[in-house]
């Protein structure tokens, strides 16, 4: 009998594989994060023959920019709730509020309530972002960090590539209504799951005053307290200035200012090429299914590249990798003008894939390893916040630019423009800050 009591401690999972289970739940959200997202721009091209609504392509630029206002002011938002409510409740919450707007955007019944209900999704989805990095940077172990949160995070793209296959499969027989039902299936999946098995930050609970429980957690985990709540910050019966106050203070505020401004380059890249690519290849004289094509293929490039741009930078430096990566976007996006095979545009349009969206993962993790712990997910928070007015900039921008009919090569020399600017705020970042 006593031989057999060891045996019932194994009905525990083991502490790395219930860390893997914090990174596959925060996988499973950023794919519908990102299908949610990129759907748009795969039924722009429908959309805009709709006509019982009749849109002009600057006004689509407008709807398409409307769940990125709303994920502005989620994401801002989640930087003041955390310290109160906890990582938990915020992702809990937003994944909920996405998947019910989904769900009734399928039902809208004209173009001004499908922005409304757009706008109402972004909400939902800017909570989900920075608690996920957050979370998954948390629960991995310290020296792989960046390739934990680009693995979580190249869930977006995983989304995008499943939005575009479905819209290359589905639109030609359905409704484009009906792509957006698909989003709602979180509700009914992911969420009890999640509701299970997800923990509570170790910091936040750490800075609650609930150590024992921080410290139960952690271990229960397989991870080293000290290196999520280093010894020097506060812990139960001290007062501790708010964590947003602090990524103000003087030790903080360029690389705060900095992050601010790379999200904001990343993010319009992101958001204007997943918006805009079907259409402009479309008036570059490629088909539907071609044009659906490159969306898909730019986020498959960002799988791939980003994932291994993130073992590179685990060995030589985020700070190195992110620059570089910039400088691709750069070189690809300034390529696409030319009148090359579909075969190499495709190619290039991989790259480009790996320099938008790719680049944009690398930056999440950058600025939540570059501050403590403690500090990460109002500094995520904050940063993305801003930079989301990068991605409202970019379909509004992409979609005023279509409109001037000046030829479908100057939405990708805007692009290219922004990519070098992102580069040269990265290089400028300082060295990582300790608390």
């Amino acid at each position: 009998m006593e031989q057999l009591l060891p045996t019932a401690t194994r009905t525990e999972a083991p502490p790395a594989w219930k860390g893997r289970a914090v990174l596959l739940l925060c996988f499973v959200t950023i794919v519908f994060d990102g299908y949610d997202l990129v759907i748009y721009g795969s039924t722009v091209p429908p959309i805009l023959k709709y006509q019982e609504w009749g849109l002009t392509t600057a006004q689509a630029g407008v709807i398409g920019s409307l769940a990125l206002i709303g994920m502005l002011l989620g994401t801002m938002s989640v930087g003041v709730l955390t310290d109160r409510l906890g990582r938990r409740r915020i992702m809990l919450a937003s994944i909920t509020l996405f998947s019910i707007c989904m769900l009734a955007t399928a039902f809208a019944p004209s173009a001004e309530a499908f922005g409304a209900l757009r706008f109402l999704t972004g909400l939902g989805l800017g909570g989900v972002v920075p608690t996920c990095i957050a979370l998954t940077v948390e629960y991995a172990r310290k020296e792989r960090r960046q390739i934990a949160n680009a693995v979580m995070f190249s869930g977006y793209s995983v989304g995008g590539v499943g939005a575009s296959l479905l819209a290359i499969n589905l639109l030609p027989h359905i409704e484009f209504r009906w792509l957006y039902a698909i989003g709602a299936l979180p509700l009914v999946t992911l969420l009890p799951v999640a509701w299970k098995l997800l923990p509570e930050s170790v910091a936040y609970l750490a800075r609650s005053g609930r150590t024992a429980e921080a410290v139960d957690t952690a271990d229960r985990y397989g991870l080293v307290y000290s290196d999520i709540v280093p010894s020097r910050e506060p812990s139960e019966g001290r007062t501790q200035k708010s964590s947003l106050r602090t990524i103000f203070t003087r030790k903080f505020l360029l690389s705060t200012i900095l992050f601010a401004l790379a999200n904001f380059c990343g993010l319009l890249l992101v958001y204007g090429l997943n918006t805009w690519l079907p259409q402009i290849m479309r008036q570059a004289g490629f088909n539907l299914g071609d044009s659906l094509t490159f969306l898909l293929v730019l986020n498959a490039g960002a799988i791939v590249g980003s994932v291994s741009a993130s073992i590179i930078a685990d060995r030589v430096g985020i700070k190195k990798v992110v620059t570089a990566s910039f400088v691709v976007a750069f070189a690809a996006i300034l390529m696409l003008t030319l009148q090359l095979p579909l075969g190499m545009l495709l190619v290039i349009v991989a790259f480009a894939g790996l320099g938008s969206v790719g680049t944009q993962i690398l930056v999440g993790g950058y600025c939540a390893t570059h501050y403590p712990q403690s500090l990460s997910a109002t500094a995520l928070s904050w940063s993305l916040g801003v930079g989301r007015v990068g991605a409202i900039c970019g379909p509004v921008i992409g979609g005023a630019v279509a409109s001037l009919a000046l030829g479908w090569q100057l939405n990708f020399y805007m692009f290219a423009v922004f990519a070098v600017i992102g580069a040269a705020v990265v290089f400028a970042v300082p060295r990582k800050l300790r608390p």
